[in-house]
């Protein structure tokens, strides 16, 4: 039997990774919020002194050191690990939300994270959270959802999601921040945001 896989793409805070995460513990099968894999990405270069527009030691910086999805804890979430490191709030600092579309814009990036997106899902039933799911990783998903919500209303649930985690953020500078993330999602020439011609969209 194959395994399950529902893709749930849509732009910044528009609530795709806790929809997937409570589907995924639904249907009692693993989530992958693919952005956590960028973001170690941004992470890792900020830990190593690189800055994240610098495309060729990024890529050599991956070359020696690859983020990778660790097998799901208790609760189904796949873990995500960098620099011998299981990563959790550190993805989500204001330094790594700045850095994260310069690195997600970058071919040889994706290039180098798709085979482990789309090797995570073939192994089990999966619902993977993102911004090219339904379009790139996951083209022949069981099930496509795109979900969209308006500036407000996402840069209050990130606002919440961020001060839950403990972390300081100015409302201001987080809207100024989402809204560039949108120009730059929509707006690179690899594997922009877009829905899934087949996604059902909420």
């Amino acid at each position: 039997m194959e395994p399950l896989q529902i893709a749930i793409d849509g732009p910044v805070a528009s609530g795709k990774s806790t929809v997937a995460a409570r589907l995924a513990q639904r249907l009692h099968c693993a989530f992958l919020d693919t952005g956590a894999l960028y973001r170690a990405v941004a992470w890792l270069a900020l830990e190593r002194g690189i800055s994240p527009d610098d495309q060729s030691t990024v890529l050599a910086l991956l070359d020696r050191e690859m983020p990778g999805i660790a097998a799901p804890g208790p609760a189904g979430r796949a873990v995500i690990v960098a620099g011998s490191k299981e990563l959790g709030n550190e993805l989500f600092t204001p330094e790594v939300s700045r850095a994260v579309s310069s690195i997600a814009a970058m071919a040889g990036v994706r290039e180098r994270l798709v085979p482990a997106q789309r090797a995570f899902a073939e192994k089990r039933s999966v619902v993977m959270a993102g911004r090219d799911i339904g379009t790139v990783i996951l083209p022949h998903a069981s099930v496509k959802f795109f979900l969209t919500a308006t500036l407000d209303a996402r840069v209050d649930r990130r606002l919440r999601e961020l001060e839950a985690r403990g972390l300081d953020v100015d409302g201001e500078k987080l809207r100024t921040q989402v809204q560039r993330r949108d120009e730059r999602d929509s707006g690179r020439d690899i594997s922009p945001l877009a829905k899934a011609p087949d996604a059902i969209e909420i």
